[in-house]
């Protein structure tokens, strides 16, 4: 027999996975931001610009705009959303690169799993565009930084209690 699971909105009262209803909440605008950290030990990271599959820095910012818009698809319990705009930030450090992305939508849910599809799937293209210089290489750091909107109010990372 399952339990109960008490303050979790994607279990219905029998303890059973479900769909949040959604249909009698407001709309209003929501912003999601997130972050990962691709860790590349130095002699593969000064050879990103030689790739030969392309410049992975930008084919990882547009994999994570386009699985933004596909997170529905991918997380069995997230609602389709129509996103007003997503965009992916990658940047080069001593360490590795940098990932940020940002979702934005006027729905009745959040974007936070948009921005953190967004921000994982290009950290995974970054890896997967230059596995053959490293085999090291990790990724850490994957968070939500920031979200506005909804029921819940505001987060943002480091400034919220709990």
């Amino acid at each position: 027999m399952r339990r109960p699971l008490k303050n979790l909105s994607h279990y219905d009262a029998a303890g059973s996975p479900r769909m949040v209803d959604v249909s009698a909440k407001p709309e209003t605008r929501r912003t999601a931001r997130a972050h990962a950290f691709v860790r590349i030990a130095p002699p593969a990271l000064e050879k990103l610009p030689e790739n030969p599959k392309g410049n992975p820095l930008e084919i990882a910012r547009i994999a994570g705009i386009a699985a933004a818009k596909r997170t529905w698809e991918l997380i069995p319990l997230c609602h389709p959303l129509m996103l007003s705009h997503a965009d992916v930030e990658v940047s080069v450090e001593e360490q590795g690169v940098r990932i940020v992305s940002s979702a934005t939508t006027t729905a009745q849910t959040g974007v936070e799993m948009e921005a953190l599809t967004a921000a994982s799937v290009a950290a995974l293209t970054v890896y997967d565009m230059i596995k053959a210089l490293d085999k090291s290489i990790e990724i850490q750091d994957l968070y939500l930084l920031e979200k506005t909107g909804g029921k819940s109010g505001d987060f943002r990372r480091g400034s919220n209690a709990g």
